[in-house]
């Protein structure tokens, strides 16, 4: 049984919304979030990212960069402004990208149902980004970025979404990415309606934040310690997220670039890929199903299907065509063994398309790219339910929410 929680959130007026508004701190690099921020003092960038107005040459996870975060939290506050809700609420927040819509509910979930197992995880986490949001969190005693849920629809809960949308909108503007966000604040009938019909969600997976979960537990943890009155009803112990229907999520596919083919030839690597694949020259850029995956090399599509011989019955994690790139090429013929940590590879998330994996081979970024082929929403809550770890950049979820609209003072 899940459990959903209002909250009084800290947001914006709706006239500076969209100014306020920013990507989330983990899709940008410090450079592009400069850019994103320049000229724009109401930018949340300079709050999740706040690196941004500081020296150059600055350590990403200095002492400094939080002191900032603080400062410009606070000043931000102050001339946005933003305010604390009245009363607790749980909002309606609708995504629209194209011809693609998706609307969540934006709430506060619980950190011992994240303990637990009801919500549920399907990746790893790297702790130097778990202290840095960990800190981040502990520095501005808020947590600004929505954890991305998802659960298996009910009715009921479909239809208290619909309802929401059919009132005037707390916010509702476009993003410089062509995203529309629109919000909605429940009545208070509306929320208790909406806790009410969660409570019959057996499980929530995470989608994409696992690292905002993981940091939020541990600055529980640290301000529990903290707390010699600890009740267990304190704000630090629940999280920020936006829980959407499955059957309305999105994700894309995560593809990978690696720079060099780690001594070897363009030839003797097609010939290499031979041994464990079929390989047809002048394949679609995009795969058009599981277990097709297309590689860019020199200025050719290729299309990489496992050949009938080398197939035996797989489980869900090795069937993953993530796993199978893994296991049979990057590892044994390139010689990149672990992916986290590896510098020869990068990895484009599907919104950029394959045309940037073309463009990174032409001009030399990379010497060989693979566009794969998106994992659907079943495989990872199988995966999920089974407690097991999907390979890590298996899933890019799209569109994104944006920080800075709703935030949960810790």
């Amino acid at each position: 049984m899940a459990m959903i929680r209002p909250f009084g959130a800290l947001r914006p007026a709706a006239e500076v919304a969209a100014a306020v508004s920013a990507v989330p701190y983990d899709v940008v690099s410090t450079a592009e979030a400069r850019e994103l921020a320049a000229g724009n003092p109401l930018s949340f960038l300079h709050v999740s990212r706040p690196e941004i107005d500081l020296p150059d040459g600055t350590g990403a996870y200095s002492d400094a960069v939080y002191l900032k975060a603080k400062e410009s939290f606070q000043s931000l506050k102050r001339g946005a402004p933003l305010t604390v809700e009245n009363e607790p609420s749980l909002y309606v927040y609708r995504l629209r990208m194209g011809d693609h819509s998706q609307a969540g509910v934006a709430a506060c979930c619980s950190i011992d149902e994240y303990d637990s197992g009801v919500i549920k995880k399907h990746e790893r986490t790297r702790k130097d980004k778990e202290d840095d949001r960990t800190r981040h969190m502990l520095a501005i005693s808020a947590q600004t970025g929505p954890v991305f849920l998802t659960y298996r629809g009910l009715d009921e809960i479909n239809d208290l979404v619909a309802e929401a949308q059919e009132s005037a909108p707390l916010y509702d503007f476009t993003a410089p990415d062509s995203v529309q966000h629109t919000m909605w604040r429940l009545s208070e009938t509306g929320a208790v309606a909406m806790s009410e019909a969660f409570e019959a969600v057996p499980s929530i997976y995470i989608a994409d934040g696992h690292h905002r979960a993981a940091s939020a537990a541990r600055a529980r943890d640290v301000l529990r310690d903290a707390n010699p009155g600890h009740r267990g009803d304190e704000e630090y112990n629940f999280f920020l997220a936006v829980l959407f229907t499955a059957d309305d999520v999105r994700i894309l596919p995560y593809n990978r670039a690696v720079k060099d083919l780690d001594g070897i030839t363009p030839r003797r690597f097609l010939e290499s890929l031979g041994g464990h694949f079929e390989v047809t020259r002048g394949a679609p850029r995009s795969p058009a199903a599981k277990g097709q995956i297309s590689m860019r090399l020199g200025d050719e599509w290729y299309s990489l299907s496992l050949l009938a011989e080398t197939t035996k019955p797989l489980g869900p994690i090795a069937s993953l065509d993530a796993s199978i790139l893994q296991d049979r090429v990057l590892d044994p013929l390139l010689g990149i063994k672990d992916i986290r940590t590896n510098k020869r590879i990068d990895f484009v998330g599907g919104i950029r398309g394959p045309e940037e994996l073309e463009r990174m081979v032409a001009d030399g970024r990379a010497a060989v790219a693979f566009s794969m082929y998106p994992v659907s929403l079943d495989e990872l809550m199988t995966i999920s339910d089974a407690s097991e770890i999907m390979p890590p950049k298996s899933t890019w979820f799209e569109p994104k929410l944006r920080d800075g609209l709703l935030s949960h003072l810790i």
